[in-house]
């Protein structure tokens, strides 16, 4: 579903800072190579996520879903210079391209990789978060919101995407409709919880910024 029409979201990206030449070229061979390429970041949300990540300039970032890498770079520009991300997916065939698009930017050592379910290795990194990105399984958004919370440092901010759900949201929710029924669990956990300030913007497919109190 498109939330506004395609000419605004073309005019919104026309007029938004360019795309990094290393991301452009990730872009493409993410769409040539790899299966789903939709799920991609791209430009516009893209820039979103490094300007977030500018503004908080966090020391350590947790991303949850890595896919071809374009978030985790986008993030990386906002890093303190000592700053690292840990960037967490299931996907162990993405290694290897992951890895070369991370070397060939100036955050290659910065950038760790975890192999694996994020259930199992959020509690094994002894980090506290200025900034976190989910965008995994949707079905465990609200595990993954319990196991972070307390490792965010305060004034921290928690992105997380698909929100919106292609509208799903909006609709009649099925019972056997989990991604639905937990998409909409969560949003309503971002807005009750006192532990955090959260807005939903209408990005893409939905995206909130949640900021910890």
């Amino acid at each position: 579903m498109h939330f506004i029409s395609h000419q605004l979201e073309d005019y919104a990206a026309q007029h938004t800072e360019n795309e990094p030449e290393l991301l452009a070229k990730l872009d493409k061979e993410t769409h040539q190579k790899v299966l789903q390429p939709r799920m991609l970041s791209g430009h516009f949300q893209g820039r979103f996520l490094s300007m977030i990540s500018k503004l908080v300039n966090p020391t350590n970032i947790l991303e949850i879903g890595t896919f071809t890498g374009y978030a985790t770079l986008s993030l990386a520009e906002g890093l303190k210079e000592n700053g690292t991300i840990d960037t967490i997916d299931v996907n162990e065939e993405l290694y290897d391209f992951q890895r070369k698009y991370f070397d060939m930017s100036p955050y290659g050592d910065q950038i760790k990789q975890h192999i694996g379910s994020a259930l199992d290795i959020i509690p094994t990194i002894d980090k506290k978060f200025d900034l976190v990105f989910i965008d995994a399984d949707k079905k465990n958004y609200t595990k993954y919101f319990h196991l972070i919370i307390d490792k965010m440092n305060q004034g921290g901010i928690i992105l997380s995407d698909n929100v919106l759900w292609s509208g799903k949201v909006l609709e009649e929710i099925k019972s056997n409709d989990k991604q639905t029924i937990e998409i909409d669990k969560y949003n309503k956990l971002l807005k009750e919880d006192p532990r955090v300030e959260t807005i939903l913007l209408p990005i893409r497919d939905g995206l909130t910024v949640s900021r910890v109190k």
